[in-house]
Order: C-alpha cells, then sequence, then structure tokens
C-alpha cells in the first residue's frame, strides 16, 4: 500500500464534504483523484465507470426499488395511523403512555416499510400533535421519534442489509433479515427504557385505554397492515420466493392496501408516488455505484489488509477489536450515511471479523445497527433533521433528550457485539 494514495483519499474525501458535495460525488471525485496517482487520466475514469456498473449489476439490488415503493405506499396509504392506533391498544395505558406509542408504532412501521426516514416522517406527523395536546416537551416528542424510528433499519425488510449482503460477497439476505429481528426489538427496549424514566420524572400523564369494542376493532383494522409482515418473511424462511421477489409481492400486496381496500392513495397521485419512488432510487443506486468503485481502489491498494494487519499487532483481544471497530464506525456514522459507509467499510473490517471467528451475519447486524445511531447524531444524522422537521423544533432542544436514548442504543449494541446468540439465535433456528 503506498500511502500517498490513502493521503490523498482521505484529503479529496474530507475537503469535498466540508464543502458541502453530496455525498455520491465526494465518493465518485475522491476515487478517481486517488487513481490518477497510478493510473492514466482515461483509463482512471473508466475503471470507475466500470467499477460503478458492476457493481450495480446485482439481482439482489432491484428489491431496493420495490421496497422502496412499498414504503412509499404505506406512508400515504393510512398505515400509519392504523399501527399507532394498535399501539395505543397494546400500550398507551402506560405512565407516558403516548411515548411508548409513538416508539412501538415506529418499530412495527419500520418493520414493513424498512425505512428510517419513512417512520420517523409518518409516525412523527401523527404523534407530535397528539403529544403537545397531553402536555409532553416538544423535544422530547421529538427525540424519541428520532430514535425509535432507527430500528426500522434492522427489523426487516431492510434496504441497507440487502446492501451489506452485496458488500460481503453474498451473506444470506433471508437469515440478515431473520437476524435482525431481535437486536431490532433489543435497541426499541432500552429506547423504552430511558422513555419510562424520563416520563416518570417529569410526571408525564398515564395514557388512556380503550374500551374492549373499540380496542378490538383497532386491532382488526391493523391486522391487515401486519400481514405484510408474515407474507414477506413468511414466503423467504418457506423458499416460496427471494427476498428479491419478495419485494415485487411487497409493492403488489401494498398496493392493493392502500388503493383499492383502504382507497387513501388515489389513482391521480400514483405518477408521483413513482416518481419520488424514481428520485429516491436514483440516489441511493448513485450512491452504491461511487461507493463500489472507492471499495475497489481501497482493495486496490490493500487498505483492508494493512487495516487487520493493525488491528491485530496493536493487540489479538478478541473484546478490544471489537471495541476499536465499534469506536471507529460511530465516528464514521457521525460523518457518512449508511448506504456508503456499509460499501465502503464492510470490505476493511469484516476479514478481521472472520479472522476473529465472527460470522459474517452478526458482523453485519452489529455493522448496521451501530451505523444506525450515526442517523440520530449530527452533522449528517438524516433521521435527526426529518425528525426535528417534522417537530418543528431546533436541533439543540433535541439534543439533551436524544443523550441518554442515544446512550441506551449504544448499551443495545455493545450487547448484541458481544453476545452473539441475540443476532444468531433466529437464522439457526430456522437452519441459515
Amino acid at each position: 500500500m503506498e500511502w500517498t494514495e490513502v493521503i490523498v483519499l482521505v484529503i479529496a474525501f474530507a475537503t469535498l464534504m466540508a464543502l458541502g458535495v453530496p455525498i455520491s460525488f465526494c465518493i465518485g471525485i475522491a476515487t478517481i483523484a486517488t487513481m490518477l496517482i497510478t493510473i492514466q487520466t482515461a483509463p482512471s475514469v473508466t475503471t470507475v465507470a466500470q467499477r460503478m456498473a458492476t457493481g450495480l449489476d446485482s439481482f439482489a439490488l432491484l428489491a431496493i426499488p420495490f421496497f422502496i415503493l412499498s414504503g412509499q405506499l404505506m406512508n400515504r396509504g393510512g398505515i400509519a395511523r392504523r399501527l399507532i392506533d394498535l399501539a395505543k391498544v397494546l400500550v398507551g395505558m402506560l405512565p407516558g403512555g403516548l411515548a411508548f406509542v409513538n416508539i412501538l408504532a415506529s418499530m412495527l412501521f419500520g418493520s414493513i416499510s424498512g425505512s428510517a426516514v419513512a417512520a420517523a416522517s409518518a409516525i412523527g406527523g401523527f404523534m407530535t400533535p397528539l403529544m403537545d395536546k397531553e402536555g409532553y416537551d416538544r423535544g422530547y416528542s421529538a427525540a424519541v421519534n428520532i430514535s425509535s424510528a432507527t430500528t426500522g433499519m434492522l427489523i426487516p425488510p431492510s434496504n441497507i442489509l440487502i446492501v451489506y449482503s452485496l458488500a460481503s460477497g453474498g451473506v444470506s439476505i433471508a437469515a440478515l433479515f431473520l437476524a435482525g429481528y431481535l437486536p431490532g426489538i433489543l435497541m426499541g427496549l432500552a429506547i423504552m427504557i430511558v422513555a419510562a424514566s424520563i416520563a416518570v420524572l417529569r410526571k408525564y400523564p398515564v395514557g388512556s385505554g380503550f374500551r374492549l369494542g373499540e380496542s378490538v376493532k383497532r386491532f382488526l383494522d391493523a391486522i391487515p397492515s401486519l400481514l405484510l409482515i408474515l407474507i414477506v418473511m413468511g414466503g423467504i424462511i418457506a423458499g416460496y420466493f427471494t427476498a428479491t421477489e419478495a419485494s415485487a409481492v411487497a409493492v403488489l400486496y401494498t398496493f392493493i392496501l392502500s388503493v383499492l381496500i383502504y382507497r387513501e392513495v388515489k389513482f391521480k397521485e400514483l405518477p408521483s408516488v413513482l416518481l419520488s419512488t424514481a428520485l429516491t432510487t436514483a440516489v441511493v443506486m448513485l450512491l452504491i455505484g461511487t461507493s463500489m468503485g472507492m471499495s475497489w481502489i481501497l482493495a486496490y491498494t490493500n487498505i483492508p489488509q494493512t487495516v487487520s494487519t493493525a488491528l491485530i499487532t496493536l493487540t489479538e483481544n478478541k473484546f478490544a477489536i471489537l471495541l476499536i471497530i465499534n469506536f471507529i464506525l460511530l465516528f464514521v456514522g457521525a460523518f457518512m450515511d449508511m448506504t456508503p459507509a456499509v460499501l465502503i467499510f464492510t470490505p476493511i473490517f469484516l476479514p478481521v471479523a472472520i479472522g476473529l471467528g465472527i460470522d459474517p451475519i452478526h458482523f453485519g447486524i452489529m455493522m448496521v445497527m451501530n451505523l444506525c445511531i450515526g442517523l440520530c447524531t449530527p452533522p449528517v444524522g438524516s433521521v435527526l433533521f426529518v425528525g426535528c422537521g417534522i417537530a418543528d423544533v431546533s436541533i439543540s432542544k433535541v439534543i439533551r433528550p436524544l443523550v441518554p436514548m442515544f446512550l441506551a442504543m449504544i448499551a443495545a449494541l455493545m450487547l448484541v457485539t458481544y453476545i452473539p446468540e441475540i443476532t444468531m439465535f433466529l437464522p439457526k433456528f430456522f437452519g441459515y
């Protein structure tokens, strides 16, 4: 490895980020700048283009636009409101009940849409006015919404787990989906413990319950939405279809539910839904393409091998190495979006993890769970900004109540890191 190439890569990337250049262009330009040191100009640009095309030429990636479209339909189709009603029935009567409702509804919506931003937007839009009426602090309401929305990146279907499968060289998407359930639930429970403690200290009101008939009605209304989880995951586990085919099934089901049954998405609104899906997909695919180019240059300069050797030279203690990797990823997550972070750092750290005897499935969940925390932190936390925008509150007012939830998420991360059975139980149970 030539250190000159590494220095150029890091400085170019950091400079472009500081100037506010979009992350995908930062990655692509920094990659080309690094290649120019050892490769002539024309081959440099050609190589990046080839790596981008090769990186996107994957059947598994077809699942991403389908799941994005499914999430768009759910976001507009009244599914969020029905899941909130179900959450009220289940946990609304607890002290600080609306905070629990927010967290549980985010977990349910995230498990269906696979998008943290969509969960923060949809659930936050409904819950913020309700929590205002009950006297909840606006910053606390936003903090609850922001932190709980990230659980949707772990609880399947999750686009980022599909990206990790690509970056890791073909780890089973079905196994990753199964592995994400318990860590996602654990993260949600950790946030609930903090939310309950704050609710008791601030004496927030106990939520009101429902009569039996009303509870049953709200539960039945939510069943069609929850069936999507059974259809997608049940079909994958039973072997009826792949994760990519499951994404198309999810679109068909959410279309029937949102357009034909609930009728909250009109046919005239479908072009705007498709346009929004296309724009989001284009951004994600550009990130994936440029990140694959950077991954190639990292491999070309032997950075993964160098990092692996350096970590093992520093210490042979498995506990310490995992702690170092987690600290690095927490830092990276604060400055980089999840998709490029997974694509760039998986080839660097996965060989280290495998060398320590860690299952790639376990490492993938640990990595994604770690980067979920970055979605809640400045300066580039997308969920943080969406949550603050939905609640119409400044980041400074959200940070204070968000810090204990942030610490709870880190505690959950440590449990998942050092107790692999949390991640591996379901994949092993279903034979993966």
